[in-house]
């Protein structure tokens, strides 16, 4: 629980010098950790270690925002006719 509070003290005090809330750091660092988890996981599904089921399932989002955040990042992935 002490470390929440130094957490917490830590964002309070970077809110006071900087001209951000305290909610848009909280924001900046969900997207900073978020990208790091998500190039984490492109390399495993570059290697082909990492199905993209696992991955949405590990990040806790749909297919169509991943293939989206490879279409993005301009790396190929297969592309399935519905026919």
């Amino acid at each position: 629980m002490s470390n929440l509070k130094t957490i917490k003290s830590e964002i309070d005090n970077y809110a006071n010098s900087s001209k951000l809330t305290g909610l848009q750091i909280v924001e900046k660092l969900e997207k900073h950790y978020f990208n790091k988890k998500v190039n984490e996981n492109l390399k495993l599904y570059k290697k082909g270690k990492k199905k993209v089921s696992d991955i949405t399932k590990d990040l806790k989002i749909s297919p169509r925002k991943f293939y989206a955040i490879l279409k993005e990042k301009k790396i190929e992935h297969k592309k399935y006719n519905k026919q």
